[in-house]
């Protein structure tokens, strides 16, 4: 059962919420539904200034530059794809995700998508569930299907269904994982590391750029309270070169921080 937020949040959702409001309102007049998603919703409860506006809606991408002609000052495609429209109004940027569903093929991490109407089922397919909150607009009603403040306000880190099919469809999240908990201080929930350790060999089907991005966002990060972190260097032994080599030791300690070169422990 999901918890709500205290009342001394309210004013943060508020104020995170405020550069959104108006295309909130611009969605719901055309029959639409808006809600804040991701990261931001989460920082707002650790106390974490975040500059992006990541949105969710049930509008097809096509639906949403419908609406949005003549509001926005700009807007990107690049991300259709997947379902994501950007928008620039002013110096405000925002990014909108049609709800969908994800299937992945056994040797890839890009997925197949299909839109959705349903934000709970949008936020089932996220990697953990304190990245699995909203908040809906213009109402400012706070979502949280899978218990995500609970998780944050004990600092565990859980996915929202069974880890073991999470980490099977986007192994990048075993990664993402092991640098939540260097940046943030959290503890796993039971199941993970056993999913992570069964799961490495996946990590072959990521980009070199994608992991070794997340490796020095690990090896970089200053911890909860600005100080070096414990990193789970375990989870990410199995980290797979572009040559298919594999790294002696934790991959972060070899890795050069100007990405020219991954690894000088290879064997």
């Amino acid at each position: 059962m999901s918890e709500q937020p205290p009342l001394a949040a309210a004013p943060l959702l508020q104020a995170a919420a405020a550069p959104a409001q108006e295309l909130a309102r611009i969605f719901a007049r055309h029959g639409h539904e808006l809600a804040l998603v991701g990261g931001l919703v989460r920082d707002v409860f650790l106390g974490r200034e975040r500059s992006d506006l990541d949105l969710a809606t049930d509008a097809a991408p096509a639906r949403v530059l419908e609406i949005t002609r003549g509001w926005a000052d700009k807007v990107w495609e690049v991300g259709i794809e997947f379902g994501t429209v950007g928008l620039r109004k002013g110096t405000l940027v925002f990014e909108i995700t049609t709800y969908r569903s994800e299937t992945y093929a056994v040797d890839s991490r890009k997925p197949e998508v299909q839109y959705g109407t349903s934000l709970h089922a949008d936020l089932a397919r996220r990697d953990f569930t304190v990245n699995a909150m909203a908040v809906r607009l213009p109402a400012l009603e706070f979502v949280d299907p899978f218990g995500g403040l609970r998780d944050l306000k004990d600092r565990v880190l859980r996915t929202p269904g069974r880890p073991g099919d999470s980490f099977a469809d986007d192994p990048l999240r075993m990664l993402r994982a092991a640098r939540f908990v260097a940046q943030l201080g959290f503890s796993v929930a039971p199941g993970l590391p056993e999913a992570m350790r069964e799961l490495a060999p996946r990590l072959s089907v990521v980009s070199a750029e994608r992991i070794k991005d997340e490796l020095a966002k690990i090896m970089l990060a200053a911890g909860p309270a600005g100080r070096g972190g414990e990193y789970p260097c375990s989870w990410i032994r199995a980290w797979r070169m572009s040559s298919s080599r594999r790294c002696r030791d934790c991959a972060w300690r070899s890795m050069s921080t100007s990405g020219t070169r991954m690894c000088t422990s290879t064997r």
